[in-house]
């Protein structure tokens, strides 16, 4: 059964009541900020990291959320109820609202809206997790973090788009992002990890990379059982001769990359390093957040 009910501003609609100004500034310029949230088996996983995120996304583009960081809490968890589900994907969007179509002016905009969906979740190929997936470096160049920082999950997506067309044009299911410098970033909607020469290695922010909620949570898993774990710059010879690589996000939660621009990943299969702790993420994503009650 498909989820039904829309949280919007105040209010729940039906799917197809849910409609925004075609003068709402997100639709018209892509201004406001969003957050992709799972639950699993009734928890939903590192809630209130993702509205702190929210927040803070928020924040840096001056838009003020009408709520509370309870109150969205709330609002999350009773969509889920209504709707039925305690397995889904969840979205919050935050748009600074209805503001005149002709002025870039943030200021004369007043009204920030608040839309949560909740859907039932449909979860990745097992192909993906059991063999892992090929990726190939693609040409668009990750956006400046001094022109638009990687760390507010704006509603302007295009720069990962234009990446995604990039890669599926070229048969592949993703695609690694280069920084300016010509240092990995990360592929188009998930953190990217390389296990060499004992240790595990992941692109620091500054790079480029959204500090990942999964990304996060595995740098703390790995660390738990013993990983050195570190923030370093990536080169594609890094990714090339690394024995394991793998990436991280919140919907496809860790999938391993086995060939990269035409180059075998170690053995060519997911590895074992990955799979550790893709096993022991699978038992924390139902313990760690917030229960739906």
């Amino acid at each position: 059964m498909m989820s039904d009910w829309i949280f919007m501003n105040g209010t729940y609609v039906h799917r197809e009541d849910a409609k925004v100004s075609v003068f709402d500034r997100g639709y018209l310029f892509g201004d406001g900020v969003f957050e992709g949230i799972r639950a699993y088996n009734g928890n939903v996983f590192k809630l209130k990291e993702h509205i702190g995120r929210l927040f803070d996304s928020a924040h840096s583009l001056l838009i003020s959320i009408p709520y509370t960081h309870d109150e969205i809490k709330n609002i999350v968890i009773e969509t889920l109820k209504k709707n039925h589900l305690d397995t889904a994907y969840i979205r919050i969007i935050v748009s600074r609202g209805v503001g005149d179509r002709y002025n870039l002016d943030p200021f004369v905009c007043m009204n920030p809206q608040l839309i949560v969906i909740t859907e039932k979740f449909n979860a990745f190929s097992s192909e993906f997790y059991d063999n892992g997936v090929e990726v190939l470096t693609v040409p668009t160049r990750r956006n400046r973090a001094d022109t638009l920082p990687p760390q507010v999950k704006s509603l302007n997506y295009l720069n990962n788009i234009l990446v995604k067309i990039e890669a599926k044009l070229a048969g592949m299911q993703d695609g690694l992002i280069l920084n300016t410098e010509g240092y990995v970033a990360e592929s188009t909607t998930q953190n990217l990890f390389i296990y060499k020469n004992d240790k595990l290695i992941t692109p620091p922010c500054s790079q480029g990379a959204l500090e990942g909620i999964t990304r996060n949570t595995v740098i703390d898993l790995a660390r738990e059982y013993g990983y050195n774990v570190e923030e370093g710059l990536i080169t594609r010879y890094d990714v090339y001769t690394a024995e394991e690589v793998f990436m991280t996000g919140t919907a496809a939660e860790i999938i391993s990359v086995v060939k990269v621009d035409g180059r075998v990943i170690g053995l060519g299969k997911p590895g074992k390093h990955a799979t550790k702790l893709f096993e022991n993420f699978k038992k924390y994503v139902v313990i760690e957040g917030e229960k739906i009650e």
